[in-house]
């Protein structure tokens, strides 16, 4: 069994992991990123880029690689119901230099990291690593991880500390034995994608919810010539839709989205559709003795705001602040690791919170198919007040208890 050493051990290469991977790499510390997969592409993976983390990325100087990339601008977003069109959250309201949100493939954003991750000697990026198990010391303390990849071989990486970034469904959580405590939220997702054509009008779609008749959906700009669509249902209903045929949904999408209508017989079978089952969740403790969960390997976050990556990436910069001079050091202590939770999770607290009231107050109404979808009174009051209208773009865009890198 080959063995290797380094001082941080990251397991997956989403946005959490690549980003403390480059944070830390750039600080002179030794860095090994592991990734099940073989490259960085997924499907239906979050492809926005808040503005958090736009101010973080120019704080490393890769502000304009990134904006040259192919992606769309998302300055509000906008809910079309029987009453009319109200706008909820507008960005250009909030006090930064990116007020919008990017949206652009998750794999070309990573990959551009990854690229400037491989400037520095002391960091390496290994793909088709299946990570199979923790390697303790008699005492219990994590010292690394063996992983195995398609040729049948076993690796070992030993670090001083292994940092979980290996998202939802996380196999380092599992080895650990920590267990979420989960939080039932009313609704699952259905992600497809629709042409785009030359006539459709942005303003009108890009970033609008549109809810009629206890229907609800939203649409997302791609760069190309696509949209992307999140289809909410009422959770564990998927399998009913399925019973009704792929008709019944192109005619509820044709219904509730009229200007995209004449797209709904692109859906050819529910095989052009992606399930996404939605989770709220968190693990009480994040670490153990050489050992940290980050992102949502700790914390799993609604697709309410599309907030998931900026609290991961939170959750990477807090890291890089606190643990980058032990590891240089050579001496991570569990107090180190507790402190990232510590600084972290009143944010993640409050941020669940925020999504529980959303789907609780504003999803599950629209679902409704009994009485007419109304916006709760709270958000009607802050669209009324100008004082007020600032907040909602804040908590989406910048996140509570914003983390700045200490570069």
């Amino acid at each position: 069994m080959a063995t290797c050493e380094t001082s941080c051990c990251i397991v997956g290469a989403g946005p959490a992991g690549v980003i403390l991977a480059l944070l830390l790499a750039r600080k002179g510390v030794a860095v090994t990123l592991l990734e099940a997969h073989a490259d960085l592409d997924r499907d239906f993976r979050g492809d926005t880029v808040h503005p958090s983390t736009l101010e973080l990325i120019d704080q490393l100087g890769l502000i304009d690689k990134l904006l040259a990339l192919p992606h769309r601008r998302m300055d509000r977003l906008v809910i079309t119901t029987d009453h009319g069109r109200e706008t909820l959250i507008d960005f250009s309201r909030i006090h930064s230099k990116y007020p919008f949100v990017a949206l652009m493939p998750q794999a070309e954003f990573l990959q551009l990291l990854v690229d400037d991750a491989r400037l520095n000697p002391n960091f390496c990026f290994v793909t088709n690593a299946n990570v199979q198990q923790l390697v303790r010391e008699d005492s219990g303390v994590v010292q690394g991880v063996q992983y195995s990849t398609p040729d049948g071989n076993t690796h070992e990486v030993r670090a001083n500390v292994v940092i979980g970034a290996d998202g939802r469904f996380s196999r380092l959580r599992k080895l650990a034995g920590f267990e979420p405590q989960k939080f039932a939220p009313p609704m699952d997702i259905l992600w497809f994608r629709v042409p785009r054509q030359a006539t459709d009008s942005a303003e009108d779609l890009s970033g609008t919810f549109f809810t009629r008749g206890g229907h609800l959906a939203v649409v997302l700009e791609r760069p190309g010539q696509e949209w992307q669509i999140g289809y909410v249902i009422l959770k564990g209903s998927y399998h009913e839709l399925k019973a009704q045929g792929i008709e019944q949904l192109r005619a509820d999408f044709s219904s509730l989205v009229p200007g995209l209508a004449d797209r709904a017989n692109c859906l050819h079978d529910f095989r052009d559709v992606t399930v996404l089952s939605v989770e709220v969740a968190r693990i009480d403790c994040w670490h153990l003795p050489g050992l940290l969960l980050i992102g949502d390997a700790a914390h799993v976050m609604s697709p309410v705001g599309g907030i998931g990556i900026q609290y991961a990436v939170q959750d990477a910069i807090a890291a890089a602040n606190i643990l980058t001079a032990p590891l240089l050091n050579g001496q991570v202590t569990e107090h180190d690791l507790a402190a990232v939770q510590k600084k972290r999770e009143p944010a993640i607290r409050a941020a669940q919170r925020f999504q529980t009231f959303v789907q609780s107050q504003i999803v599950a109404q629209a679902l409704r198919t009994d009485q007419p979808f109304h916006l709760p009174l709270p958000v009607r009051l802050i669209q009324k007040l100008p004082l007020l209208r600032r907040i909602p773009g804040s908590i989406i865009g910048h996140g509570f208890h914003q983390v700045h890198w200490q570069g």
